[in-house]
């Protein structure tokens, strides 16, 4: 993506670390959970990917069409998913934002593509959407981490392995949220 190095990193940074997370999460015992986190792990990983800066890695013309490819098979995958779960919508929203967003890079890799005319509709609808989603996500986390405040990790008398903690999940979605809308503020 566009922009300057040090932010970019740091973008690179949260995408890997909720990836990492999200991979941690796999080893749910419930099946629900394993294959959101599975599809979080790989959007994190993506998102960490295409935010490498340019100045210290220009992947090559063909990688834009590669990550599109690649992200539009997960679409397909989560549009089959999204008829059953909510979740599932927002990843299907993701994965297309992914597309989008590879398309346009594959289009015009090293410029900024929307110039003087404005945020172009797509862009903007994305924008709206996640900053809807991060804003969202930000009110609910706040009385699940409150609640488990004063118990044991999950707020259950034995606790609760990492992959199962339902704010934690929350905080990884969060995060990527908060990327998606810094990687389209930077098309």
């Amino acid at each position: 993506m566009h922009g300057s190095a040090s932010p970019s990193w740091l973008l690179v940074a949260l995408c890997a670390a909720t990836g990492a997370y999200c991979l941690l999460r796999m080893r749910s015992s419930v099946e629900e959970q394993r294959r959101a986190a599975g599809g979080e792990a790989f959007m994190g990983f993506g998102m960490a990917a295409m935010a490498v800066p340019a100045a210290v890695f220009t992947p090559p013309a063909w990688a834009w069409s590669a990550y599109g490819a690649l992200f539009g098979v997960t679409a397909l995958l989560a549009l089959r998913s999204a008829r059953t779960s909510p979740h599932h919508r927002h990843h299907l929203v993701g994965t297309v934002a992914m597309v989008y967003m590879s398309v346009v890079m594959a289009v015009s890799p090293g410029s900024h593509h929307h110039g003087g005319a404005g945020v172009p509709p797509l862009t903007g609808a994305l924008l709206l959407y996640f900053t809807g989603y991060v804003l969202l996500s930000g009110v609910r986390l706040v009385p699940a981490g409150a609640a488990t405040a004063g118990g044991t990790p999950g707020g259950t008398p034995g606790g609760t392995a990492w992959g199962d903690r339902p704010e934690l999940a929350r905080a990884c979605r969060l995060s990527m949220g908060i990327a998606m809308v810094a990687m389209l503020l930077t098309m």
